[in-house]
């Protein structure tokens, strides 16, 4: 009996009374009125994922229909999964996902571990100045828009005044049209975007670097490791959550190759190695009117992308004990 009450006693106390609960919920409120001005900040971000990711997912229903723009959206004849066996029995679909792929990987391979060495590189020089001066450069490219870099490719890569083919013609070779020579596309776009992407890339593994603990280094020189040895013990151990991380998100968005660039840089001459799943859904969507073959196109390509996110992050839950969720 006497433990019986005891438990009754510890119920009754761990009971909240509805002035409590009044209470929190006032205290939330005021917690809201207190960061008004931080909230009133990230209204925008909220506002533009509502409209702009979530409200459009309804329309992806478009890819299970014949849709008419005349007739709209509730009019459209249910066709369930012709478009998608059209798709992938069109002798494009292979060569498309192919090229998207490649690409998708290749930019993953060279301008994923750039940044991380190039943030290496940056962290061990000990001069203010010239770091500082070295980060401003490298983070100026990710400014220019994908218009601008384009428009300086083909500058420098043109056959008749472009500097790359200047240099090619004073060490006594021919010039060489690159942007109509299929087999260089994919160097050109991935070159381009290392070095459009390395300095601002290289942030994230800055801050990273800059919260390790400046002890496990004295602690390191004590022992007489180099400074080799400490990048290798100390540092690359200490950021690899965050390098796991960005690595996740990466391989989810490896079909996700850009439609500005390579509609910029590609021509039907070298459709073979630049036509992509984004440049594809583009002219089948907006020039030729398939509304509902693009979606299907479209929707493929994301639902792609999230099986890889996925597993990515059981992969690197299973193997680092990181992940996003």
């Amino acid at each position: 009996m006497a433990f019986r009450s005891a438990f009754a006693r510890a119920g009754a106390k761990k009971q909240v009374s509805p002035i409590a609960n009044r209470g929190r919920k006032k205290s939330f409120f005021q917690r809201v009125y207190r960061d008004r001005y931080l909230l009133l900040l990230f209204l925008p971000c909220l506002i533009y994922y509502i409209l702009f990711k979530y409200v459009p997912m309804w329309g992806v229903l478009i890819s299970f229909k014949d849709f008419k723009p005349f007739i709209g959206f509730a009019g459209s004849n249910w066709v369930g999964f012709k478009h998608y066996i059209n798709f992938f029995s069109n002798p494009d679909a292979w060569r498309i996902i192919r090229n998207t792929l490649l690409l998708g990987v290749y930019s993953l391979l060279w301008c994923f571990p750039f940044p991380i060495i190039f943030a290496l590189a940056l962290n061990e020089i000990s001069r203010a100045k010239f770091k500082k001066f070295v980060q401003t450069v490298s983070y100026m490219p990710h400014f220019l828009s994908a218009v601008v870099v384009c428009g300086m490719l083909n500058s420098f890569l043109s056959p008749i005044r472009g500097i790359v083919n200047t240099l090619i013609k004073m060490c006594g070779g021919q010039a060489i049209n690159f942007l109509s020579i299929s087999g260089w596309f994919r160097t050109i776009y991935v070159a381009s975007e290392v070095w459009q992407t390395l300095g601002w890339g290289a942030i994230v593994y800055l801050a990273a670097i800059s919260n390790v603990d400046p002890q496990y280094y004295e602690a390191a020189r004590l022992d007489g490791a180099s400074r080799l040895r400490q990048v290798w013990s100390i540092t690359l151990p200490c950021i690899a959550p965050t390098v796991a991380t960005m690595l996740i998100l990466r391989v989810g968005s490896v079909l996700e190759v850009g439609l500005e660039k390579v509609m910029l840089l590609y021509s039907p001459a070298i459709y073979e190695t630049s036509d992509v799943i984004a440049t594809y859904v583009y002219r089948q969507g907006l020039m030729s009117g398939n509304m509902s073959y693009a979606s299907a196109i479209g929707l493929f390509s994301s639902v792609v992308n999230l099986v890889l996110l996925v597993a990515a992050n059981y992969a690197s839950k299973k193997f680092s004990d990181t992940g996003l969720f």
